[in-house]
């Protein structure tokens, strides 16, 4: 199986790592897409792959194209490719608000995965949303998945405008745990502790909470019940944050991202 990978950037460097960490894929039969000379020669280094600066027949070879540009090159990036697209390849997306109807309009190319992974991915770690067009078999589909697998978890939805809704939740969704983390660090060191104490503090409380929600099967409300005793100070805060609507602030947060991806989906 040959891979192509267009954008060699953050996610597109780490969709790279990720395939070739899982033996999913070997260097020599994995191809990327820089137009950027600086990050194409710094790419190439890595030694992850054969590495191109311009379009050219060697798109034909690929059976996964990866498309991980800036949603705002996407008109220049599909003039390039159209002339060499083979309409049996199997396009992968995730750039955000571009939605599978645009890519086949300017591609012509029937079989379309559309994604939307997160930050995390990074490590491994990552949450990917993703849905298809309807011309992708349900054989390409699970190859598909099994490649976002190697990224973190996956989960696969019916309508496209969920996609949206990911976005939202987990697409936007690490930089709400870092803001309330930064929150909690900056009042820290009101209350006293150094930077670094604070940060240790918290990054090892977050760590711990999430682990344990993992390992147990307790809901979210009933592990807000075991630390919260009857008078104490976890229910003194928690009182306080339904004071301060800090619950509607967030599902207002949350549904302004999703907003904004739906009128990018439109842009797009």
């Amino acid at each position: 199986m040959k891979i192509l990978i267009i954008g060699g950037g953050n996610m597109g460097k780490t969709y790279a790592k990720s395939f070739l960490n899982a033996h999913i894929v070997t260097p020599d039969n994995l191809l990327i897409l820089e137009k950027s000379e600086e990050k194409a020669q710094d790419l190439s280094k890595q030694n992850i792959g054969t590495v191109f600066g311009s379009p050219g027949g060697y798109i034909k070879k690929a059976d996964l194209i990866v498309l991980a540009v800036k949603p705002q090159d996407v008109a220049l990036l599909f003039e390039g490719l159209e002339p060499y697209i083979d309409k049996q390849q199997v396009f992968l997306s995730i750039m955000a608000g571009i939605n599978i109807a645009t890519i086949y309009k300017y591609l012509g190319a029937p079989k379309i995965i559309r994604a939307m992974p997160n930050l995390p991915a990074q490590i491994g770690k990552g949450m990917t949303v993703f849905t298809s067009s309807e011309d992708v078999t349900r054989i390409e589909l699970v190859t598909v998945q099994n490649l976002l697998n190697a990224t973190g978890k996956t989960l696969y939805v019916e309508a496209e405008s969920a996609i949206d809704s990911a976005t939202a939740i987990s697409g936007s969704g690490p930089a709400y745990v870092f803001y309330f983390m930064k929150s909690m660090i900056d009042t820290a060191i009101e209350m006293g502790f150094k930077q670094s104490e604070a940060e240790l503090m918290c990054f090892q409380t977050f760590s711990g909470a999430v682990d344990l929600l993992n390992k147990h099967n307790y809901s979210c409300e009933e592990w807000i019940k075991m630390v919260a005793s009857r008078g104490g100070t976890t229910e003194a805060a928690l009182e306080t944050f339904k004071e301060t609507k800090v619950q509607q602030d967030i599902r207002q947060g949350m549904y302004a991202a999703f907003e904004r991806a739906v009128e990018l989906s439109e842009l797009g």
